[in-house]
């Protein structure tokens, strides 16, 4: 089946490469020039497979755009922006993206950081866990990683993909310490030659899902210098 992609972006010349790029790459593309016009689409359409959104916008921005489409969807969301502050690339991981690439870029890396979010999917939905996981017994907080679900006292959490792969990778691992560059390794793929900071900002918005109170992390506990170890709960 082909992949769908949603492009969010108002230049006319970034947004027709990207589309051309992406279609030599077997994805079905669909455009939008504004925020509002890719939420109708989504409203009437259902969510595309992945997207690839730009944070300056005209009218609503790219932040609000995104947040918006986390109240109902976790399709898996690259950012795209001229704007490199660190201080917008944390606010755009915080508000829900998975991935974000500085304008300008070559379309080479936007289709390796595409084939990478396929990929991840991928793992995500054939990986090899017989079993369920409690994370916390009391809580009845339940990873299940073949079902790509995560449920608490009986309702579903709504992870994104990437929330949800660290999650799993750490439950695979619990209590042992995985360090930044190893998370970065084995959830945004060998090669990702990003800031080990992405790693800090999808953990804290994890931690605010399935944490009690995620200002006194228990689940998932930062060793200072070392990295995070997930502790299981009774």
């Amino acid at each position: 089946m082909t992949t769908q992609l949603m492009i969010v972006e108002d230049d006319d010349r970034v947004r027709t490469a990207l589309r051309l790029a992406m279609e030599d790459e077997g994805y079905d593309v669909a455009e939008a020039e504004a925020a509002e016009t890719a939420l109708d689409h989504l409203r009437d359409n259902g969510a595309p497979d992945v997207m690839i959104i730009d944070l300056m916008l005209g009218g609503m921005d790219g932040f609000t755009c995104i947040r918006e489409i986390r109240r109902e969807h976790q399709v898996p969301i690259i950012v795209v922006s001229a704007r490199d502050d660190t201080h917008d690339v944390v606010a755009a991981l915080e508000a829900g993206a998975d991935d974000f690439v500085t304008k300008p870029f070559e379309v080479k890396e936007i289709t390796a950081r595409m084939r990478a979010l396929r990929r991840r999917a991928g793992l995500t939905a054939e990986r090899d866990a017989p079993q369920d996981i409690v994370l916390d017994g009391a809580r009845r907080l339940v990873l299940s990683p073949q079902r790509g679900t995560v449920r608490c006292g009986g309702d579903d959490l709504h992870l994104t993909l990437t929330e949800f792969r660290l999650l799993c990778e750490l439950a695979e691992n619990p209590g042992f310490v995985l360090s930044r560059p190893v998370l970065l390794d084995r959830v945004w793929d060998r090669g990702f030659f990003g800031d080990e900071r992405i790693v800090d900002v999808h953990l804290r918005r994890l931690r605010t899902k399935i944490e009690r109170d995620p200002s006194d992390p228990r689940l998932i506990v930062t060793v200072r210098g070392l990295g995070y170890r997930l502790d299981v709960q009774d």
